[in-house]
């Protein structure tokens, strides 16, 4: 018989961590014909729930939301209508529910897990048949949570633009240590692309070339990184690819590294904001490809699985894991930028 309750963190305010409620017998709605209960084992953090509860978040939120885009579980019940999965399937979450293929529209940036909709952080969860995928057969239940929002961002980042899509032999930058960098280096490396990568720590920078990484920059003692990424390119023409993380205060240098009509995926705002930002003219005077990434679709999700089980890709999880009554610590270890590669979170 499936569970009635459940225990969940729910965001209530914007006053930081403290925001964050823990109930331990919220009510579970009867399933609907096409709802998937999914009992969830474990959930990866992202940059997004610490700003949610800071209410820094730009995309729309609900009040007394249930926090976590990223959730991996079994699926413990379904409703009469569900094809899509039976009892004891392993699943994953699917960011914005409603982006199944294609490009988003106003109605599917609505759909968000874990802002507009309720998320992962919690034992028990229901979800529409079609917002959830199947977990890749290679990788663990906590592996398998890292994947929602960072991976697939990674994957739309190097695959999204079909025509600029990622080749053999191109060039591919990626910034710092957080999840989306590491899976980016990882995609990459497995299409077989150079990759430079740049940090602020030397012992960072060892893990990263244990990754594979070819060129370590470090960005804290090299202020030009754009310009020694370039030179490291073939014939110094620039890099193809540019995973850009740190947003406003480190764009500048993402165009001092790139190629003619190579592409630079802005996809966070990491390292704040400043005045001192480029203007639009900098696209034309470098002749590139500037687009948005708000990770990705389901359709995405699923070559990008089917990715990870052909090459035997595993996600790079801190050594750290909490407790799920640990939710606050985590947060706060996270914000102080303690992690490297993915934080999770055991639920259950």
């Amino acid at each position: 018989m499936a569970p009635t309750t459940t225990s969940q963190w729910t965001v209530e305010g914007t006053s930081g961590f403290d925001s964050l409620k823990l109930t331990k017998d919220a009510p579970i709605p009867p399933l609907g014909e096409r709802d998937v209960l999914v009992h969830f084992h474990y959930a990866s953090l992202n940059y997004r729930d610490l700003i949610i509860t800071k209410g820094q978040y730009p995309f729309g939120t609900k009040p007394s939301v249930v926090p976590g885009s990223d959730g991996a579980g079994t699926v413990e019940a379904v409703g009469s209508g569900v094809t899509r999965f039976k009892k004891g399937d392993k699943v994953l979450t699917l960011f914005n529910q409603g982006h199944l293929a294609g490009s988003l529209t106003p109605a599917t940036v609505a759909t968000g897990v874990g802002g507009m909709l309720d998320g992962a952080l919690r034992q028990y969860g229901a979800f529409d048949e079609q917002g959830l995928v199947a977990m890749p057969e290679t990788l663990n239940f906590q592996q398998g949570s890292t994947l929602t929002c960072a991976a697939v961002t990674a994957w739309n980042s190097l695959y999204g633009l079909e025509s600029s899509s990622l080749k053999p032999g191109d060039t591919v930058l990626t910034q710092g240590t957080g999840g989306v960098s590491m899976f980016g280096l990882q995609f990459a490396k497995a299409a077989g692309a150079t990759v430079i990568a740049t940090t602020s720590s030397d012992s960072k920078a060892d893990t990263l070339k244990k990754l594979g990484a070819d060129h370590i920059i470090n960005y804290k003692t090299d202020e030009n990184w754009g310009e020694t990424a370039k030179k490291l390119t073939p014939g110094g023409l620039g890099v193809d690819h540019i995973i850009e993380v740190g947003g406003p205060k480190t764009i500048k240098q993402s165009f001092n590294a790139i190629k003619i009509d190579g592409v630079i995926t802005v996809i966070g705002f990491l390292a704040g904001h400043t005045k001192d930002e480029p203007s639009f003219l900098e696209v034309l005077q470098r002749s590139c490809v500037v687009r948005g990434g708000l990770v990705g679709s389901r359709q995405q999700f699923e070559k990008m699985n089917k990715a990870i089980d052909a090459n035997g890709i595993k996600p790079v999880v801190d050594e750290k894991e909490f407790g799920f009554e640990e939710l606050k610590e985590a947060y706060q270890y996270m914000w102080d930028q303690k992690h490297f590669g993915k934080l999770t979170v055991k639920i259950d």
